[in-house]
C-alpha cells in the first residue's frame, strides 16, 4: 500500500520549482513538483493578453432576450456582459475570488427595458475583461471591478471586507482580521486577503495596499479624464504576474534564463523580503533550459491525444466545440485478483491527472469524465473525492457533480482564454482539423468512379486516352491491390489509363487529363 502511495506522490515533501524560458518572441513559465510539469503558461508580445484589464466601454446595444448587452471597448469585437454583470454586487465579487459560489440568486430576469433604461445605447459603463476573445466571440466583461495585489484584491465600490476562506486555520484568520482593521481602507473601495498572506506581516500587507490605491487614483484619473472607448488598466505581463500569484512560500526556487529578466524579478522580489530574492536563481547552462529540467518533454504530452498513466492505463481526450470528452481506460495495467481494486487504483490515479491536465492544457467549459465502469459505489465516491482533492489545486473555478447513472462525471471549468492546444496550433492543411485523412481504399474508389464520370460524358467524342496524377501513397495501392480492377475499368470504357505519381499531391487530390493535349477533364483540390 505504502508504495502505491508513493508511487502517486503521497507521504513526501515535494520540490516546488518556477521555470521561466524568456525568448524574444515568447515567454514561457512552468510550475514543477519533484521534476514533474504541473502548470504551463505561454506569453507573447505580439498577442495582446486583456484578461484583468479595466475599460471604459460605451453601451452598443441592449438585448433582453439574450439578457446581456454590447459593449464597445475599443476591440474589433465588442464585448458581452450579462445583465446580472452591469450592477456591482458584492457576492459576485467574492465569487470571482474565491472560487466559490455566493448563495444568491444570479440569473435573476429584469423587465423587458428595465436595463435599456439605466444603460441607454451611447451610455458609458466601467468594466474588467473576465474572458478574453475564444474563436469567433469576443471578449466577456463585468462591472465587478477587482485588482489583485500580492496579498490583497482591492475592489473598488465594494464595502466587503474579509479574508479569504481557502485560509483555514481559525489563529490566523484571527491575526488577519486584527490586520485587516488595522489598515487605512478608503470607504469607496473593498478588500479581500489572499491565501498567499498566510504568515505575512502586517507591514507587508500595508504596503500592498498602498500599492492598489495608486493603481486605482490612475484609474480614477483616467475614468475623468479619457473618452470611451478607452483601456485605463492593463493586466501586467507574465513575468510580473508569476511573482505576484504564482511565488508563494511553497516555491522553493525560480530559475530564469535571461539576464534581464532575472535582474528584474530579483527587483521585485526584493521589496518582497530578502528570503524570497534569495530564492531567484539565473540559469547558464549550455542547454536550452526547458531541455535541461526535462519541460520540453513533458510539454510534448499536453498536445497529445493520449495521455498514459504510470499503473498502466491512459487517458484519451477530446476537444470539441461543445465540449471535451475524457476516456480512462486500463490499457497495459495488469491489476491483481481483484478486479474491481484494479479498476479502482486506474481510476484514482486517472482523477490526479485529470485535474494535472486540465490544468496544464487550460481547458474550460464543459468536461466529461468516463472512468472505467466501477460497480461500488463506495469506489464511485472514492474517485470523485479525489478528483474534487486534485481539483483544489486549481485556480480556475470548478464544479463537479457526482458520478452519474451512466457512469460519468460532468463538470465545468472556468474558461478565460483559448486551450493551450488552440493557442499553439492551426488546423492541419491537410485534414483541415479532421484527424484524418481518406484510406487508399477510399481514393481509389473515388479515382474509379471519377474515370467511369469522365469516360461518360465525352464518349461522343470516342476513345480518349486518360492520364491520372495522384499521390504515391495511392500509386502504391493502384499497383497492388487494385491492378486488376483497372484493368477490366479500362476493357469497360473503351480508353487507355495512365497513371503517374506527383509526390506535391496531397494524398486525397488527383488531377484527370487527356494524355496528348493536357486538357483538364477533373481535378480534386481538398
Amino acid at each position: 500500500m505504502w508504495e502505491w502511495l508513493k508511487m502517486i506522490g503521497l507521504g513526501k515533501k515535494i520540490k516546488r520549482e518556477i521555470i521561466v524560458n524568456a525568448e524574444s518572441l515568447e515567454t514561457r513559465v512552468a510550475v514543477m513538483e519533484d521534476g514533474h510539469l504541473e502548470e504551463f503558461a505561454i506569453e507573447r508580445p505580439t498577442e495582446e493578453r486583456i484578461v484583468g484589464s479595466i475599460f471604459k466601454g460605451r453601451i452598443q446595444n441592449i438585448e433582453d432576450g439574450l439578457q446581456a448587452a454590447f459593449v464597445d471597448i475599443g476591440l474589433k469585437k465588442n464585448a458581452f456582459i450579462h445583465f446580472w454583470d452591469m450592477i456591482p454586487e458584492d457576492a459576485a465579487r467574492l465569487e470571482a475570488e474565491e472560487g466559490v459560489a455566493a448563495n444568491r440568486p444570479r440569473k435573476k430576469k429584469t423587465q423587458p427595458g428595465e436595463m435599456a433604461k439605466q444603460f441607454p445605447p451611447g451610455s458609458e459603463i466601467i468594466v474588467q475583461v473576465t474572458k478574453g476573445p475564444i474563436g469567433t466571440k469576443g471578449s466577456r466583461v463585468t462591472a465587478n471591478l477587482s485588482i489583485p495585489g500580492r496579498y490583497l484584491v482591492m475592489m473598488p465600490g465594494s464595502k466587503l471586507k474579509g479574508v479569504s476562506r481557502k485560509i483555514e486555520g481559525e489563529k490566523e484568520r484571527a491575526r488577519l482580521k486584527k490586520a485587516l482593521a488595522r489598515l487605512p481602507i478608503p470607504s469607496s473601495v473593498g478588500l479581500i486577503i489572499r491565501t498567499s498572506a498566510e504568515g505575512v506581516r502586517a507591514s507587508s500587507l500595508a504596503r500592498d495596499l498602498r500599492g492598489l490605491l495608486d493603481i486605482w487614483q490612475k484609474i480614477e484619473d483616467g475614468i475623468k479624464n479619457q473618452s470611451a472607448p478607452c483601456c485605463l488598466y492593463h493586466e501586467p505581463d507574465l513575468v510580473e504576474r508569476v511573482v505576484r500569484d504564482s511565488l508563494t512560500a511553497e516555491i522553493d526556487r525560480i530559475v530564469i534564463d535571461s539576464r534581464a529578466v532575472f535582474e528584474r524579478i530579483r527587483d521585485m522580489t526584493s521589496r518582497i523580503s530578502r528570503r524570497v530574492k534569495n530564492r531567484v536563481k539565473l540559469y547558464d547552462g549550455a542547454a536550452p533550459i526547458f531541455e535541461h529540467f526535462e519541460v520540453e518533454k513533458q510539454l510534448e504530452s499536453a498536445f497529445r491525444r493520449k495521455v498514459w498513466l504510470k499503473s498502466g492505463g491512459y487517458l484519451i481526450f477530446d476537444e470539441t466545440e461543445a465540449l471535451v470528452a475524457i476516456d480512462v481506460n486500463t490499457g497495459r495495467h495488469k491489476g491483481g485478483q481483484n478486479q474491481e481494486e484494479s479498476i479502482l487504483q486506474v481510476n484514482t490515479e486517472a482523477a490526479g491527472e485529470v485535474a494535472r491536465q486540465l490544468r496544464l492544457r487550460n481547458i474550460g467549459g464543459l468536461v466529461v469524465i468516463d472512468f472505467i465502469d466501477m460497480k461500488s459505489r463506495k469506489n464511485q465516491a472514492a474517485v470523485y473525492k479525489t478528483l474534487k482533492e486534485a481539483l483544489q489545486k486549481d485556480k480556475a473555478r470548478t464544479n463537479v457533480l457526482p458520478v452519474s447513472q451512466l457512469g460519468l462525471v460532468e463538470m465545468t471549468r472556468q474558461r478565460m482564454e483559448e486551450s493551450l492546444r488552440a493557442a499553439n496550433y492551426a488546423d492541419c492543411p491537410y485534414c483541415h482539423g479532421r484527424g484524418k485523412v481518406l484510406s487508399t481504399l477510399s481514393m481509389s474508389v473515388r479515382i474509379q468512379r471519377r474515370i467511369l464520370e469522365v469516360i461518360k460524358k465525352n464518349q461522343h467524342r470516342g476513345e480518349i486516352p486518360l492520364r491520372i496524377a495522384i499521390n504515391p501513397m495511392i500509386m502504391e495501392r493502384l499497383r497492388k491491390e487494385d491492378e486488376q480492377v483497372l484493368i477490366d475499368l479500362e476493357k469497360r470504357g473503351h480508353t487507355q489509363l495512365t497513371f503517374v505519381s506527383d509526390v506535391n499531391l496531397h494524398v486525397e487530390d488527383f488531377r484527370i487529363t487527356h494524355r496528348q493535349t493536357g486538357e483538364v477533364f477533373y481535378e480534386e483540390h481538398d
